[in-house]
C-alpha cells in the first residue's frame, strides 16, 4: 500500500517506519527537518517537510495515500493551549485533509494516558470509562474526539509504557540502575504494563489492515505486568547489575515536580516533570489488557521483558548512550 506517516523521526514512529518498509509498503513521511531524516530517505521513504500546523504540507503528505498512520504529537507543553494546538487542532486538520484526499483509514496511536490509571490487579479493558488525569491525557482524549468528528474511517491504538532501542524516556531508568541506585515514585508498588516498540509497530500494522478494527479503540501491551520496583530491578539485571531502590514519599515527589515546573516556566521551556504530572506518576497502577486487539486483528505481543530489556540495554551500549 501507499502509506503516509507522521512522527517517523521519533521513537515509536521510527520503529513503525522500519516495519512498514520491511513489509514492502511505499512510505511518505512528514518531517520537520529533512536534513535530520536522511536515514528515512536512504531507506526509500518520500519526505514531506512541515509540521501538523502546516496545511499545505499535510495535503502533500496524504495525497495518493491508502492509509495514514498518525504518531506525531506533543508529550510536553508549556501550556494547555500548546497541547490543544498540536494534539487536537493539528490532528483534526490532518484527519479532515486525509478524508478529503480519499485515504481509506487513519490509524491513530495515542496513549494509555487517555484511558487513565487502573486498579491494582485489574488491567483496563476498552469498555472501561476513560479517566485521563493530566493535561497531556486530556489533550490526547481531545485528539481522539477530533478524529471521530472528522468523519474519516479510523482505528485508535493506546499503548502503555513503550521501551526499546532509541527510547530516551526509559533510558533514564537504565542509567540510574547501571549506577546502582534508583528512586521509586511512592512506595514502588505501582503496577505497570509495557510493550516493546517493535511489538507496537506490528500492532499498529495489524490494526490498520484488519476489517474488524474499523471504528474501534484498542490497548496494545504485553500481558506481563511488573511493579515499579520490580521493573527497576529487571532493568538492572538486564545490565548485569544489582540496584538499590530508594522510595520517595508522595510529598517529596510533588515538591520535586513543583521545583522542576518552576524552573521550566522561568526558562520558557516545556517539561515532562511538572506539578500536573503527579496524578500520573503516583497512580496505583497503569495496566491494560490487549485481548480485544488479539480477537479482532490477531495481534499478540511477542517480546517479553526478559528478552526486550537486555536487547535494549545492548543497543544503548552500542550507541554510546550508556
Amino acid at each position: 500500500m501507499r502509506i503516509a506517516l507522521t512522527g517517523a523521526t521519533g521513537f515509536v514512529g521510527s520503529h513503525l517506519a522500519e516495519a512498514l518498509l520491511a513489509a514492502g509498503h511505499a512510505l511518505t513521511c512528514l518531517v520537520r527537518s529533512p536534513a535530520r531524516a536522511s536515514a528515512l530517505r536512504d531507506a526509500g521513504c518520500t519526505l514531506v517537510e512541515g509540521g501538523l500546523e502546516d496545511e499545505a504540507a499535510l495535503r502533500r503528505l496524504v495525497d495518493g495515500a491508502d492509509l495514514l498512520h498518525h504518531v506525531a504529537g506533543l508529550i510536553a507543553a508549556r501550556s494547555p493551549a500548546e497541547f490543544e494546538r498540536v494534539n487536537r487542532a493539528g490532528t483534526f486538520a490532518l484527519a479532515r485533509l486525509a478524508g478529503e484526499a480519499g485515504v481509506r483509514r487513519l490509524v491513530y496511536v495515542w496513549s494509555l494516558a487517555v484511558s487513565g490509571p487502573s486498579v491494582p490487579g485489574h488491567p483496563l479493558e476498552e469498555a472501561d470509562r476513560d479517566q485521563p488525569v493530566t493535561p497531556y491525557g486530556r489533550s490526547k482524549q481531545a485528539g481522539e474526539q477530533a478524529v471521530r468528528a472528522s468523519g474519516i474511517a479510523f482505528t485508535i491504538v493506546r499503548p502503555p509504557a513503550v521501551y526499546g532501542p532509541r527510547d530516551r524516556e526509559l533510558l533514564r531508568v537504565f542509567r540510574l540502575a547501571r549506577r546502582g541506585w534508583a528512586p521509586l515514585l511512592g512506595d514502588g508498588r505501582q503496577e505497570l504494563s509495557f510493550v516493546h516498540a517493535a511489538d507496537l509497530a506490528q500492532a499498529l500494522m495489524a490494526a490498520g489492515q484488519s476489517a474488524g478494527t474499523l471504528g474501534r479503540t484498542y490497548h496494545a501491551a504485553h500481558p506481563e505486568t511488573l511493579t515499579q520496583r520490580a521493573f527497576v530491578q529487571a532493568v538492572a539485571a538486564a545490565q548485569g547489575r544489582s540496584v538499590r531502590t530508594v522510595p520517595l514519599p508522595a510529598p517529596v515527589v510533588r515538591g520535586a515536580l513543583w521545583s522542576s515546573g518552576l524552573v521550566a516556566r522561568l526558562l520558557g521551556r516545556a517539561t515532562l516533570l511538572a506539578p500536573d504530572k503527579a496524578p500520573e506518576l503516583l497512580a496505583p497502577a497503569w495496566t491494560c489488557s490487549s485481548e480485544a486487539l488479539a480477537r479482532d486483528a490477531g495481534w499478540r505481543a511477542a517480546i517479553p521483558l526478559a528478552q526486550g530489556l537486555p536487547e535494549t540495554a545492548e543497543w544503548y551500549r552500542q550507541a554510546g548512550w550508556l
